[in-house]
């Protein structure tokens, strides 16, 4: 198991559980349907993305591919997830993160490079 990898993954595991909560829990009364909606949007993405690097601590080769897929998945985490938890809830924090909405789709296109990268090391593995 690769230390790095696996110890990121649980802390995003951890903080997409306590974001989770926290939008079902205390931001429902604040946050109108589509905010809340952009919420959970931020939260199945950081999951999704928590599980990738959870398999892919699993691997036992250290490779270029592999390591580009880690940083992939991590900075598409907190580039597309973060920004979506600041824009959603830009209301009730008082700052107007609207320069953050180019950030998302390279949040977006970290994750695309992260799936690739482990598509290429799949494809090249014996």
């Amino acid at each position: 198991m690769d230390r790095k990898v696996a110890v990121t993954a649980c802390i995003f595991g951890v903080l997409a559980v306590i974001s989770g909560a926290f939008g079902a829990h205390g931001l429902k009364a604040v946050l109108d349907e589509t905010q809340l909606e952009q919420w959970k949007t931020a939260v199945s993405y950081q999951f999704y993305h928590t599980f990738a690097l959870l398999f892919l601590s699993l691997f036992h080769v250290k490779s270029k591919l592999l390591n580009t897929a880690y940083w992939g998945f991590t900075l598409g985490i907190i580039l597309f997830s973060g920004s979506i938890y600041l824009l959603s809830t830009r209301n009730i924090t008082g700052f107007d993160w609207v320069f953050l909405g180019p950030v998302t789709p390279v949040g977006g296109l970290f994750f695309i490079i992260g799936w690739m990268c482990l598509l290429t090391a799949a494809i090249k593995s014996k």
